[in-house]
This record gives structure tokens, sequence and C-alpha cells, in this order.
């Protein structure tokens, strides 16, 4: 049957749009949930192991490892396999890992615990914007895929809260602090069977009466058939081989995309994430209880200025967000580095300026490399593509995650010093290396990146 005569919307549905992105957004909050829990945990962990300084850094980065593999296989498995069933997996894999993050016996076991919910996430990073950007209309794409970081600090911050909830209730709190990661885990694995597998690969599987049936259903049917014409004169000119990234456009831009996912980290974010209620209980906070609350403000700051971006991504476009945000985030470090050199740290003078760092990340490099990952590679090697930058991405995350805790304790205010450095140097790479992609189809992208072979 002739995709042309298939039955679907006319119009279109924008709710049915939403609702799919939404779900394969959750994926985002479990790795937000899984990435910010060991931030509340690990203080109690360390106390129950007796662990040292490297091997709290361990504890923490281990689940990078994870991330890191997790990312690589997810990209190649999917371009086989499909999005859907690879996000699948994850769920399995985050439910997992919860339960056996509550109830290790030795640090070994709680180790491949998250070692296993670090697969899940690595997993999770690359599907859900990917799957989000192959389904989305051009012209909110940049706000539907800005939904995985949102929910990925909905993570954070519901983990934040949870910590802070259970973290006077006795030594068992860390255990709970893990544990809780199966109610929202269990519901997105129930979510995932109600939506369509990405209508991009399955045109490149052949399948394109399923695929039309639902780029019909999120856009009508005349945007389906325009969409259709592009997904195959675009797959025509493909190779369909990681090969072909070594082309001299694609090596480019797979170059600008390591750089992008490399400066997103670099710049100190997991040093918040990861490590909240350490820095501030370092920085003067009177009780453990005060400087946990605090880690909640740092979350809810991430989640509006996160919307922040997903309201004007698309309008202003990625350039704009991606010059302001990391020169914010660069004075704000200095001030913070400033506040611990004084020699008169007070709780107060560290939070407002970690506070502000995370306000300008959280509208530019928090969710920006996501959307810029998933728009640009061609869709017959997408899956692999975004995997290998993501790769960089969690690689990088897991430098700062492990070096951190010897960083503070050795260099002190120093460190945010030397992040601050890093942040000024990546407006320097915004600006010359950065395209803008706003309100481009994914086929144009391709078309405009192939230009520059």
């Amino acid at each position: 049957m002739s995709v042309e005569k298939m039955s679907s919307p006319v119009g279109g549905s924008r709710a049915y749009t939403y609702l799919v992105s939404v779900v394969a957004a959750v994926g985002g909050l479990l790795f937000g949930f899984d990435t910010g829990v060991i931030s509340g945990a690990i203080p109690f962990v360390s106390e129950h192991f007796r662990l040292n300084a490297h091997q709290e850094g361990f504890t923490v980065s281990n689940l990078v490892i994870g991330c890191i593999i997790g990312a690589l296989v997810a990209g190649s498995l999917s371009d086989r396999f499909g999005r859907k069933k690879i996000l699948i997996a994850s769920a399995v894999f985050f439910i997992v890992s919860a339960v056996l993050s509550a109830v290790p016996r030795t640090i070994v076991e709680l180790i491949i615990a998250r070692f296993i919910g670090g697969l899940a996430v690595g997993a999770a990073s690359v599907m859900s914007p990917m799957y989000i950007a192959e389904i989305a209309p051009a012209r909110i794409r940049g706000s539907l895929v800005s939904l995985t970081q949102f929910t990925i600090v909905i993570g954070i911050l519901l983990t934040y809260f949870t910590n802070w909830l259970v973290v006077d209730i006795g030594p068992t709190n860390w255990r709970w602090m893990f544990g809780l990661e199966t109610v929202p885990a269990g519901l997105f694995l129930a979510a995932l069977f109600i939506i369509p597998e990405s209508p991009r690969w399955l045109t490149k599987k052949g399948r394109e009466d399923e695929a039309f049936t639902i780029l019909a259903r999120v856009g009508g049917q005349d945007t389906a058939r325009e969409e259709m014409n592009e997904i195959r004169a675009m797959m025509a000119l493909e190779e369909g081989s990681v090969r072909e990234l070594m082309n001299p456009g694609l090596r480019k831009i797979l170059i600008v995309s390591f750089l992008l996912a490399f400066f997103s980290q670099v710049t100190g974010i997991d040093s918040v994430v990861y490590y909240a209620p350490k820095v501030f209980m370092y920085a003067g906070f009177a009780t453990t209880n005060s400087a946990y609350l605090a880690s909640i403000m740092v979350a809810v700051t991430l989640a509006v200025f996160t919307v922040v971006a997903m309201l004007t991504i698309d309008r202003f476009g990625r350039r704009p967000l991606l010059l302001i945000g990391p020169a914010g985030m660069g004075i704000s470090f200095v001030c913070a580095g400033l506040a611990f050199q004084s020699g008169t740290v007070n709780g107060i003078w560290v939070l407002v300026p970690i506070i502000t760092f995370i306000a300008f990340f959280a509208m530019s490099l928090g969710p920006i490399p996501w959307v810029f990952m998933s728009e640009v590679f061609p869709t017959k090697i997408r899956g692999r593509a975004v995997a290998l930058a993501t790769m960089v991405l969690w690689v990088s995350n897991f430098l700062v995650a492990q070096f951190f805790p010897w960083f503070i304790e050795t260099l002190g205010g120093m460190t945010y010093f030397i992040f601050a450095g890093i942040c000024f140097i990546t407006v320097v790479f915004v600006v010359t290396m950065i395209p803008e992609t706003k309100g481009r189809s994914l086929e144009d992208i391709e078309r405009m990146v192939m230009k520059s072979r």
C-alpha cells in the first residue's frame, strides 16, 4: 500500500508529539537520578566503608565507566535493532542497578551495581535525545530535545529532595537513597511500550509505511510526505558506514561535537552535581541538613533555567545561548574561587556564585550539546556517531568526577579558577567553530554539513 494513501491525521497532533517526547525524555530523569543520588549518599557510603579520597572518587566515577561503555554500545545496537528497543533495555538496567545498589554488603558490590547503572545512563544519554530529534518537527525540535536536559535536572532535583528527606533516618539512609530509583525506573519501562519506533530508523530499514504513519501523526500528511521525500533523498547519498565520518565535512563536525561534549563537562558542572553537599559542608554550612538543603537550591536553579533554554533555543538559536552561558559560568567560578581564597569562607558567599554558575550552565552547555549532537549526523550512522560524541562527554565527566575530591583538598579555591579558565576557552571555541542549526530539518542540516566537504 502506498504511504500517500494511508490513513493518518491531516494536520498532525502536537499533543501526541509532546507525549512521545516526554516518555522518551524520562530516560533523562533516570540519568539525572543515577548521577545525582551519589552526591547525597557518598558521605555516608565513605563513612560506612571507610574510604579514602581516591576510593571515594572511584566510587563516584565508576558509574561513568559504565556510561562510556553503555553509550558506545547503544549507538551501534540502536542502528541495528532500533531506538525503542535500546531504551527498553536501559530501563531494565536502571531497575537492576537500583535494587543492587540498595543492598550491597561490600564496596565492590556497590561498585558493580553502580556500573550497571552506568550502562543504563550511557544508553539513555544517547537514545533519549536522538529518538526525540528523529521524531520532532524542525520548528520545535530544539525545545523538545531540550526536554532530555530538563528531565535530567528534574531527576537531580528529585534525588536531592529524597536525599534530604531520608538523610536523618539513620545508618541505612544511603540504601534508601539508592533504592528509591526503582519507582521512576519501573514507570519508565511501562511507558516505553506505548511509544512508536523512530520514523527515520524505520525508513532506513525499508519500513516506509510505518514511518509515514508516525510522521503524519506528528506533523500531518503533507508535512510527512515532504519529510519522507527528504529522508529518501538524503539516505540515497549516505554510505551508511562509520568510515563516512572520516570524509572531510563529517570529520570536521565530528571533531566539533567531540569538543562541545568535552567542554560541557570539564567546565565544572560535575564538581557541583556529584559533590554539592560535600562542597557546601567544606564551605562552612553549619549542619549536614543545611548543606543538603542548599543542594536542593542548586537543583531547583538547574530546573528553572533549563526551562529558560527550552523557551529560547528555537527562538534565539543555539549559538547565542552558547556564547552567553560559558561566559557567565566563568565569571561565577572566578567569584567562587575568590570566596574560597579570601580566608573567610562563608557558606552563602560560595552558594551564590555556584547558583549563578548553575543558571548559566542550564541555559547553555546543559541542553544544547544533546540537541547539537542529535542534529548534525546522517541518519544511517547517527546512532554510532552520537554514541562516539557522547562517549567523549562521559570520559570528560569521569575525569572531573574522579579527580575533583583530590583537587579541592589539594588546591582549594584555585580549582574554581581552573574551571573558569576553561569556561572562557569554551567561548572562543563557540565563536570559531559552532554553526547555527536553528529551524532547519535534519536533512537540511545534513546538506549543510555535506557542502563543507
